[in-house]
């Protein structure tokens, strides 16, 4: 039997020596050669997971409020893909990823996906420019989708889009730029982040947070009136397996290519989800003797975010303790909210901004160099376990200066907005009353009769409070005919 291969059905791939910046002329040139199609069929594959996401966050915060504005947030959510999916087409990319980018934030050189085609991408030579913006599009929309999660039950949509556009161009761009971006200063300084702790889920989290202190409170916030259960546990259940599900794509994409790394990102993905599920549904069990359903759901998704920034570094025994620290940090940073007096609706920060950061710790402490190896490429010095100690203060840096620079920025466009005549974030009292289904979309996630019953208790409540009481709507009637004078009137 003969050892040579030249029989076989098989095409070798070429190295790419080429200076083009489309890769080279595809009327002259397969620029396929340079790519094994495997690579390319899984990041295809995990970009359409990561789109899954989207309309699992929209799920899950709709489950979390209540039913009148349910719709709203799965809105917001999925109109999230779209404008971002512009604006990274527009000029989001290039900010993030062009070639020539500083320290801080990339130029314009690929405006409009110019000259973004098939030379090999700035994340890694094994996918080509074109795969690696569309996947990374799919990142910078989730992060969108997950921060305006704040604007539950009392914001207004047109400036909750305003500031979607304005801040992925301000603050997640730059933040991605110097945590991926080979000029980034925090790539060159050391930092680890292989799927997003600072730039997706700290950043995301900040915003929320600087979301709902500039929103304020909602009506009843602290009283009885706001004492209320989440309306549908379905569709945060829902809302969990879709994330769940697509954070394989989120993580194990990160890989870039289908390789033994990608693997083992997914291993721990799902090692630390289910251990941060187990931990808060425990941590919850202990004070109420009740297992929550809800509380498992957001273990879950603390386990996920606590492992994205760590998922291609650590090995799959320190996914436990990603998803026992994540679960404990994020159950307890719940109570944050009350300590700030702030109305974070969806508990966005608690999750996102502390679990994202806890991650970043974490990684510094167990990112192992023969894990990053996996991919037959990436060297590292690692973490604690590598006996690098250094790391942990390059994460710390990381993790703390994405933070102050999202919150610091998403207060200063939100208050910009604000005051810019029409684009006023809040809805009126009485719109809030009726619900965002109803004043920002005309449509309800529900029949009448459930919008007829949040109505009724809303002016019973006001009665109660000293409010001259209108007559409350019966069952059969539309209860804007009600209510829409007043709404006007304000």
């Amino acid at each position: 039997m003969s050892d040579s291969t030249d029989s076989l059905p098989y095409v070798p791939l070429l190295p790419y020596e080429g200076t083009e910046a489309t890769g080279g002329d595809s009327r002259v040139v397969d620029l396929n050669l340079y790519y094994n199609a495997g690579d390319i069929a899984w990041m295809i594959t995990a970009t359409a997971l990561v789109l899954l996401m989207i309309p699992g966050v929209g799920f899950f915060y709709s489950g979390l409020a209540r039913r009148k504005s349910a719709l709203s947030l799965i809105w917001l959510s999925i109109a999230a893909t779209g404008l971002i999916s512009f604006q990274w087409f527009f000029w989001g990319y290039s900010l993030a990823f062009s070639k020539t980018a500083g320290k801080f934030i990339g130029n314009l050189s690929n405006i409009g996906f110019r000259n973004v085609l098939g030379a090999p991408s700035v994340g890694s030579s094994k996918i080509p420019d074109l795969m690696f913006a569309v996947y990374q599009g799919m990142f910078a929309a989730i992060t969108v989708a997950l921060a305006i999660g704040a604007a539950a039950e009392r914001g207004r949509v047109l400036p909750a889009m305003v500031f979607s556009f304005v801040w992925s161009t301000i603050v997640y761009d730059p933040i991605a730029c110097w945590t991926w971006n080979s000029s980034g200063w925090a790539f060159n300084m050391g930092g680890l982040d292989f799927a997003g702790g600072t730039p997706v889920h700290i950043a995301s989290g900040t915003a929320a947070l600087a979301y709902s202190l500039m929103l304020g409170k909602r009506r009843g916030h602290g009283t009885h009136e706001l004492n209320y259960r989440p309306h549908n546990v379905t569709h945060i259940v829902l809302g969990t397996v879709f994330l769940w599900v697509g954070w394989f794509g989120f993580n194990a994409g990160s890989a870039l290519s289908a390789n033994l790394r990608a693997v083992m990102a997914a291993v721990v993905t799902n090692i630390a989800a289910s251990v941060g599920g187990m931990t808060w549904c425990i941590l919850d069990y202990r004070l109420e003797r009740k297992w929550s359903t809800v509380g498992f759901c957001s273990g879950v998704i603390s386990g996920l975010v606590a492992i994205t920034p760590g998922s291609g570094f650590v090995p799959a025994w320190a996914a436990v303790i990603f998803g026992v620290v994540g679960g404990i940090a994020c159950n307890y940073a719940t109570k944050l909210k009350f300590l700030l007096h702030i109305d974070d609706a969806l508990d966005i920060y608690a999750i996102h901004g502390v679990g994202g950061l806890v991650g970043d710790l974490l990684t510094g402490l167990f990112a192992a160099d023969y894990i990053a190896a996996l991919d037959g490429a990436t060297e590292i010095d690692g973490g604690w376990i590598n006996r690098h100690w250094i790391q942990l203060a390059y994460q710390l840096a990381d993790g703390t200066s994405g933070m102050a620079y999202s919150f610091v920025l998403s207060c200063i466009i939100l208050f910009v907005i604000n005051w810019i005549p029409g684009l006023h974030l809040r809805a009126s009292e009485q719109e809030e009353i009726l619900g965002m289904d109803d004043i920002e979309h005309g449509e309800y996630a529900y029949d009448y009769v459930e919008l007829t019953r949040d109505v009724t208790n809303g002016l019973e409540l006001e009665a109660a409070s000293g409010t001259p009481a209108r007559e409350s709507p019966s069952s059969d009637e539309d209860p804007k005919e009600k209510i829409e004078p007043a709404a006007s009137s304000a």
